[in-house]
């Protein structure tokens, strides 16, 4: 009966990932891998989402005044005039509203480009509204960006980008100079743009989110996407937002009315006192954040990770396995989750750009196996009990270069 299934659901296989995920519930690991933090949300969020079941708004319901919030939002941060009657369309999560936006603006054969590593839901969406995706590789350590390779990407089948800033899995912030560069090939080409921006309010030390859309020119061809997930620590109530072009906006509403019709009704109620948290929440979540990150970074240091790179934002260390091992990614966190009971996730899941096998060989592109990605959106008490079987785990083996 296999051959009932469509030609996408053939394409879609488990990953290496999922069944490491499988190995860690069985070793009852610590949970590093997973991008949602494990301490509550805040309390005053959560009273308002229980407020609202106890006032009946359990039905289907369309909040207009998250709109009214995020246009304020937009206008406050970006300088972007947002009509909230028009410009937005509110989804089931961040993952909704980019599956949306792709099923709005891409046909079979359109190819749309993406920035190597990255998150893994972009292609999936992609490949089921028939686009091809084309993958841009970023430069470690650093993940910057190459100018040339960039332009060189497009052609006339190019219909779009995606852009994740911050950035997962790396933690980059892409810097005005390589916004500026995007900008410009998008208007000279006029491309579309679909942006990522769910950590835009989770960026460390100097590093200050742009959106996109506030360059000159690229309002009027940007889709911005992100939700409430995990700048108030809700994953799981899946209230998201599109903002785009009206006639965009429109169509992604259509398709949102298809496929799910309504997200949560009481936790739109609760996104309303949420989205209008005062300027000290935002200021205490970064700096929250930035802490744990240090964290993460000097116990991974301390143990034998390479670490040429913090992250300038978003919740995930990406490290580079200690320079003496011989063991791939996918190795590597098998055996930190049979020997140290934690798991993380192998950065071979992020990285898809076909590169040949000659590059591969100039430019070193093994790193492809040579990167984990650690969730840092973990409790204090977690983190402990991750340095402590890290610790003993390096003290047993002498150190974790493991051959």
């Amino acid at each position: 009966m296999e051959d009932k299934l469509s030609i996408v659901a053939k394409s879609f296989a488990p990953s290496p990932i999922q069944e490491l995920s499988h190995l860690a519930q069985r070793c009852n690991a610590i949970n590093l891998a997973e991008g949602f933090p494990d301490f509550p949300a805040p309390s005053h969020i959560k009273h308002a989402a229980i407020s609202a079941i106890h006032s009946d708004f359990n039905q289907y319901r369309h909040v207009q005044g998250i709109c009214d919030h995020l246009a304020h939002i937009m206008k406050q941060m970006h300088g972007l005039d947002v009509n909230p009657l028009t410009d937005i369309a509110i989804c089931c999560g961040q993952s909704e509203a980019f599956a949306a936006a792709a099923f709005a603006i891409i046909d079979k054969g359109d190819e749309v480009i993406l920035f190597d590593p990255c998150y893994e839901t972009y292609e999936g969406c992609i490949k089921m509204a028939g686009g091809v995706s084309v993958y841009v590789p970023l430069d470690p350590p650093h993940w910057t960006l190459d100018p040339n390779r960039f332009i060189n990407a497009f052609n006339e089948r190019t219909k779009a980008l995606v852009l994740n800033s911050p950035h997962n899995p790396t933690g980059k912030v892409f810097t005005k100079d390589e916004l500026e560069i995007i900008a410009e090939e998008c208007r000279a080409r006029n491309c579309l743009a679909i942006t990522d921006e769910v950590y835009e309010h989770i960026t460390f030390n100097n590093a200050k989110h742009i959106s996109l859309a506030s360059l000159p020119g690229m309002k009027e061809r940007t889709i911005i996407t992100s939700s409430l997930s995990k700048t108030f620590s809700v994953t799981g109530w899946r209230v998201g937002w599109a903002i785009a072009p009206a006639f965009i906006a429109s169509a992604i509403r259509n398709i949102h009315a298809k496929l799910t019709d309504s997200a949560p009704a009481p936790f739109q109620e609760a996104a309303l006192i949420a989205l209008g948290s005062p300027p000290e929440y935002f200021e205490s979540l970064r700096s929250d954040y930035e802490s744990r990150r240090d964290y993460i970074v000097n116990l991974l240091a301390r143990i034998g990770f390479k670490i040429q790179f913090k992250p300038q934002g978003a919740l995930f260390l990406f490290a580079e396995l200690p320079e003496n091992c011989q063991l791939s990614d996918v190795d590597y966190v098998k055996m930190l989750i049979q020997q140290a009971g934690i798991v993380a996730v192998p950065g071979c899941g992020f990285f898809h750009a076909d590169l040949s096998l000659e590059k591969l060989s100039q430019e070193g592109c093994c790193y492809r196996e040579r990167y984990i990605r650690f969730a840092f959106c973990k409790s204090d008490q977690t983190l402990a009990s991750a340095a402590k079987k890290l610790g003993q785990l390096s003290d047993a083996a002498g150190c974790l270069n493991l051959r």
